[in-house]
């Protein structure tokens, strides 16, 4: 759960950067390019010995949705969404969790979907500030598609290491990344994305670099490594803690004005769906 914890706040930094740097770029550009910066991190300590050409496969397509498509989907949303808009519609991530590892398992456990709900209300509250959502469907498409994509690469990466238990996330982890890579490079290509690579300017290339190693790299490691760790009802409310942190870290880092009381209301919700999370020693 430390390592969940950790990349929740690290992200909780992180969060105008796509919308404040980098949405004059092409989407699937900026997508390439931060997870090429990624990729050489985890290469040296690449095993493939270690794992069957059926796994080798397996992780490069995990890696492609998690972390290619859904970097893809999501930059795009910004050209259809306000950067709150986005934040809304992203609180449906635990949802996406708890049903796709219960659909993967065959089985309904509606404790984790209520953990679930409980987390995504929590994360409205302190999200919805009154405005109309007004948000285009195709906005609301790109965003929803996108949580559905990091959902799967979470709950198919732990299912996964859950049965291959003598590897170690290092030895695996740059096929995600290579898979990623490799989708990447045909949308961008296809879109014509490469235009862009003359535009970007050193201030763009600091943000680009700072999430290829910090937030696209060491911690898409960590989270999933940490997902290994936790029970499936946990790893669904984690993926909304993070919103609580953001509007705190803009508060205090930045200066900028939050509404406390959905701030405690929805934090409050999400901490108590996270404690009764961390309990469910059952739901395993």
């Amino acid at each position: 759960m430390l390592y969940l914890a950790l990349v929740s706040l690290i992200w909780a930094f992180s969060y105008g950067l796509i919308k404040g740097e980098l949405t004059g770029l092409d989407a699937n550009l900026v997508a390439c390019l931060r997870l090429a910066i990624s990729l050489p991190i985890f290469l040296p300590f690449l095993r493939l010995k270690a794992v069957s050409m059926r796994g080798i496969a397996w992780l490069a397509i995990i890696g492609a949705v998690q972390y290619g498509l859904m970097y893809n989907l999501y930059i795009a949303a910004f050209g259809y969404l306000e950067a709150y808009q986005v934040a809304t519609l992203t609180v449906t991530t635990p949802l996406f969790v708890t049903l796709l590892y219960d659909a993967l398992e065959q089985r309904f456990r509606p404790r984790n979907l209520g953990l679930a709900l409980l987390a995504a209300a929590g994360a409205a509250v302190i999200v919805f500030d009154g405005r109309a959502l007004d948000a285009t469907w195709t906005g609301i498409a790109l965003v929803q598609l996108s949580n559905l994509c990091f959902a799967f690469g979470q709950v198919a990466y732990k299912r996964y290491r859950e049965q291959e238990t003598k590897l170690l996330d290092a030895q695996v982890f740059g096929l995600l990344y290579m898979g990623a890579v490799m989708l990447c490079l045909i949308t961008t290509t296809a879109y014509g994305g490469w235009g862009d690579l003359g535009i970007i300017s050193l201030r763009q290339w600091g943000v680009l670099l700072y999430l290829g190693v910090l937030a696209s790299g060491l911690c898409f490691f960590w989270w999933n490594k940490g997902a290994v760790k936790t029970n499936p009802a946990t790893l669904a409310v984690f993926n909304n803690v993070k919103i609580p942190l953001a509007v705190l870290v803009s508060l205090i880092i930045f200066g900028e004005s939050a509404n406390l009381l959905r701030l405690l209301i929805g934090g409050g919700i999400i901490a108590l769906a996270l404690w009764l999370a961390t309990r469910a020693k059952a739901t395993r």
